[in-house]
């Protein structure tokens, strides 16, 4: 990393582990943002012990952004295994910026029903929100540079590590 931040990724991920554990109760349901909010929430429902798979919810097709992004990769990647009328959704994500991802995939959501509740868990908030959306859990907060980016990077043995670029 060359913003002379260390943050070690693994480490993290047991503090996010602890405080989803905390936030999953009786009918609660991991659903990850594609992508690396995916990739934790994966994780997590194995190292929780939670039976079935995680929901994996995508946010390109409800971005404010849409006409200057157009269709990203992941805008076909949801999948919720479940009904989510009614459930605590654990809404994970890698990286907590703007709050517009978080926005456009809690708008997706509810095209596939009425949650009873969504706490959000983050990986890392590095500040710099422009709508009012604030974690229920982050294992760490940052302060990077407007244009430095964040994200998150998975290996072929399922390790986690950033890169800022």
């Amino acid at each position: 990393m060359s913003s002379g931040i260390d943050l070690d990724a693994e480490a993290l991920y047991a503090s996010l582990l602890a405080g989803v554990r905390g936030l999953l109760g009786p009918d609660a349901v991991l659903v990850g943002i594609w992508s690396g909010g995916a990739w934790l929430a994966e994780r997590l429902q194995r190292d929780c012990g939670l039976a079935g798979e995680p929901g994996v919810i995508s946010s390109a097709l409800h971005r404010d952004d849409f006409s200057r992004r157009g269709l990203t990769a992941g805008a076909d990647h949801t999948r919720l295994p479940f009904e989510i009328e009614g459930r605590r959704i654990v809404l994970v994500d890698d990286v907590l910026y703007t709050g517009r991802t978080i926005r456009a995939a809690i708008n997706e959501l509810y095209d596939f029903g009425r949650p009873a509740g969504i706490s959000l868990a983050v990986l890392v908030d590095r500040g710099g929100r422009e709508l009012p959306i604030e974690a229920s859990f982050a294992a760490a907060t940052i302060a990077l540079p407007e244009p430095q980016r964040l994200s998150l990077a998975r290996d072929e043995a399922g390790r986690f590590s950033f890169e800022i670029r």
